[in-house]
């Protein structure tokens, strides 16, 4: 079979293959907001057997999507699913992640009156620099093609921007001749040591 070659793709695209080199069984991830639970059954496979996943999000349809994504799968037991914002995140999970992930904006096929917030966001992301293990990743998609979701792409910019390069490697993906409001990436890296 004739080996993939490189595409470029987009910002979640990234976010998962970063993830999937990031994570290894018996490793703990954090899916910061569910959504439909397509990133809670990918880390749920990439930590295996040993590993777990804590999922959040604020509303009980992504929950029930999720844990229907999951028991189809066969892998709800690697995973707790906590009906909260991801700003609890801190006082919720109970180990240092390998990683944790983000994919901002609105439940997928819902109404879009629902989406992630910039002060929840930020207090989120900041928990999650917090809470990661020496050599984790945090990865956030950021959808700035909505008012909430450019205010979240500005904050998340500057936090980054700002975040201590003896701590953390940051890395901002853009396509620079994408439309207006495509997807972009913050991935982040803690130190080692």
């Amino acid at each position: 079979m004739a080996e993939e070659r490189l595409t470029l793709r987009s910002a979640r695209f990234l976010a998962a293959d970063l993830l999937s080199r990031a994570l290894r069984p018996g490793d703990v991830a954090v899916d910061a907001t569910m959504g439909n639970g397509h990133d809670t059954l990918a880390l749920a496979r990439l930590v295996g057997e040993a590993g777990h996943v804590y999922a959040f999000d604020v509303q009980r349809a992504a929950l029930d999507a999720t844990r229907a994504r999951l028991e189809e799968a066969n892998l709800l037991s690697r995973a707790t699913l906590i009906l909260a914002g991801h700003e609890t995140m801190g006082e919720r999970v109970p180990a240092q992640p390998q990683a944790v992930c983000f994919n901002l904006g609105w439940l997928p096929g819902a109404p879009h009156g629902v989406t992630t917030r910039c002060e929840t966001t930020l207090a989120a992301v900041r928990a999650a620099c917090e809470l990661l293990a020496p050599g984790g990743l945090l990865t956030v998609c950021v959808y700035p093609g909505h008012e909430e979701g450019r205010r979240e792409l500005e904050a998340l910019e500057a936090f980054a921007r700002a975040l201590p390069p003896q701590r953390f490697n940051a890395l901002w993906h853009r396509f620079i001749n994408a439309a207006p409001g495509a997807p972009q990436l913050l991935a982040a890296q803690k130190s080692a040591s």
